[in-house]
């Protein structure tokens, strides 16, 4: 049994979201957040995606614990689809996290395994034993409160791994990131540092969340009727500055949106956010107040087609954008959802509203730490190894460069891919094999898994339509010429001379092929082959093979 420390990302590495690392020594196995991902605008149908957990499937029984590093849903979204993964256990593991993490998870987890599983809340700077694994947590600041950093003592060395991370001198709550305590593990040594990648690409320092303060007063303060504000749900500081600008002008504040109303609800049941009194108001309650008295909180910052916002937009929401509203996008777009948000800003100007955004207002500031934060972390740590994690390749890569300049020797920093196996030792570290790690694409709200070969059908289908052809067989000869039918195809008019040429072919491989007995199978294979010849195209090709026998 090897002593070497495994490190194993299944999910964060060459991609945004869906965050999830196993660390394995001998036996023992703790995992590190279990988040989802958003599906790309050519993955139709697919609601999100989840990372590949045959690994930790088939290791259950040596999982000794799951820790979230916070509450964004590319960190905690996937929990619930993998306990079910898991569900056979007759213990399942524990899961750690603070407060806030953990009351957003209880509301991830079903019915049915709400009450066999066990959420410790943890506070910073807390210990806890997970068999070979003692696990210090650490205060960070981030877009959403309560995130964490991890120090893992091990029985090789200190690994340090920051979460989603930026060094705020000024957060809203008051509470810094833990720079002494980063300082003091790297005075004691740390074997590897795993650090987040995001903002890789920005130099300077991440301004301070407080810095959208101004840019939110002006917006809220110079609306002369209703205002209308997106943010993600969970950024809970930024949140609590809408609603105090709006009281400090005078509006009441109503939440649309699912996931706005439980996030932001379950912030005040747990003390994370403050409203003065009576300043929510219920949806019911709008056509009370006049339009300068009211700031509609709303998801939608992603242009995700269920939100509130991208409803309104469409207008297939019971709030109808007119003159002198104010949209305020306090947000923007992740990596792949730029399209979906510029379109959502264009129906929004062109129903008449006014629209800000961070382009050009001081309306959001990123949660993740630019380059001198970065370097500080490095320097705070002083890693022998190095693994840029969360982010795309481009990032990965920046932050390994970055790294280099800070003298760490190139061969002691891996980028790595999902599912590679770091072993790592006192003297030696080096990537030894691979698990799955494919993504799985969830439908149906969860309840459908699509593979990869379900997707890539339906972009052929949007992208050269759909041919069914019906092919009807007597005595070995085709009776007529088959009747071609098209969804979404480019031209239909060539379907007759195809289909006189079709019965040619198919006639001529019947009279060569008279004992075939995967017949139906080889046609549909010439159809399918003669179609994409002629029109230089693939769309999918479904045949129909009826063999007619007259005596019945």
């Amino acid at each position: 049994m090897s002593n070497s420390l495994r490190i194993i990302p299944l999910g964060g590495l060459g991609e945004i979201g869906k965050n999830m690392m196993a660390i394995c020594y001998q036996k023992d196995i703790i995992v590190i957040d279990c988040g989802l991902g958003f599906p790309a605008e050519d993955e139709y149908g697919v609601d999100y995606i989840i990372p590949n957990y045959k690994f930790l499937v088939e290791n259950k029984n040596y999982i000794k614990g799951i820790i979230l590093t916070h509450g964004h849903e590319d960190h905690i979204g996937g929990i619930n689809h993998f306990l079910e993964a898991i569900s056979n256990l007759t213990t399942l593991p524990t899961i750690y996290g603070t407060k806030l993490t953990i009351g957003l998870t209880e509301c991830k987890i079903s019915r049915k395994l709400i009450d066999r599983v066990s959420l410790k809340v943890i506070q910073t700077r807390q210990k806890i034993n997970l068999s070979s694994f003692k696990i210090e947590f650490l205060k960070v600041c981030h877009s959403i409160a309560d995130s964490i950093g991890l120090v893992i003592e091990t029985p090789i060395g200190n690994i340090v791994h920051t979460g989603d991370f930026k060094f705020d001198p000024t957060p809203i709550d008051g509470i810094v990131s833990d720079y002494f305590k980063f300082a003091e593990i790297g005075e004691k040594g740390v074997l590897l540092l795993m650090s987040d990648s995001t903002n890789v690409t920005r130099e300077g320092f991440t301004p301070s969340e407080k810095e959208v303060s101004n840019g939110l007063i002006n917006a809220i303060g110079t609306a002369e009727g209703r205002v209308i504000v997106t943010t993600f749900a969970s950024n809970i500081h930024r949140v609590q500055q809408i609603i105090n600008i709006s009281h400090k002008f005078n509006r009441k504040v109503v939440l649309l949106g699912k996931s706005m109303e439980k996030v932001t609800k379950k912030a005040i049941e747990l003390g994370y956010l403050k409203c003065p009194e009576n300043i929510l108001i219920e949806e019911s309650e709008i056509d009370n107040y006049k339009d300068n008295e009211l700031s509609l909180l709303t998801t939608g910052s992603q242009g995700e087609p269920m939100s509130a916002l991208t409803r309104i937009a469409n207008d297939q929401h019971w709030i109808k954008v007119k003159k002198g509203d104010k949209i305020i996008i306090s947000a923007v777009p992740i990596p792949g959802n730029e399209k979906m948000v510029f379109s959502t800003i264009n129906k929004l100007f062109a129903r008449g509203a006014e629209v800000v955004y961070e382009s050009y207002n001081q309306l959001h500031v990123s949660g993740h730490a630019s380059q001198e934060e970065l370097k500080l972390m490095i320097n705070l740590t002083k890693p022998k190894y190095f693994v840029p994690i969360h982010g795309e390749n481009r990032h990965l890569i920046h932050h390994r460069e970055l790294a280099k300049k800070l003298n760490i020797k190139e061969e002691n920093i891996f980028v790595l891919n999902n599912g590679d196996i770091l072993e790592v030792d006192k003297i030696h570290a080096e990537i030894k094999g691979k698990v799955p790690a494919e993504k799985v694409l969830v439908d149906k709200q969860g309840k459908i898994y699509l593979e990869e070969e379900v997707v890539n059908e339906r972009r052929l289908i949007a992208e050269d339509g759909i041919i069914v052809v019906t092919v009807n067989i007597f005595k070995n000869q085709v009776l007529e010429n088959p009747n071609i039918v098209s969804k979404g195809f480019i031209d239909t008019n060539i379907f007759s001379k195809i289909s006189q040429s079709l019965k040619d072919r198919i006639d001529n491989f019947l009279s060569k092929n008279k004992e075939n007995l995967n017949i139906e199978k080889d046609i549909s294979n010439l159809i399918k082959d003669y179609i994409t010849s002629y029109t230089g195209r693939k769309p999918i090709v479904s045949s129909i093979i009826n063999k007619i026998d007259l005596k019945s």
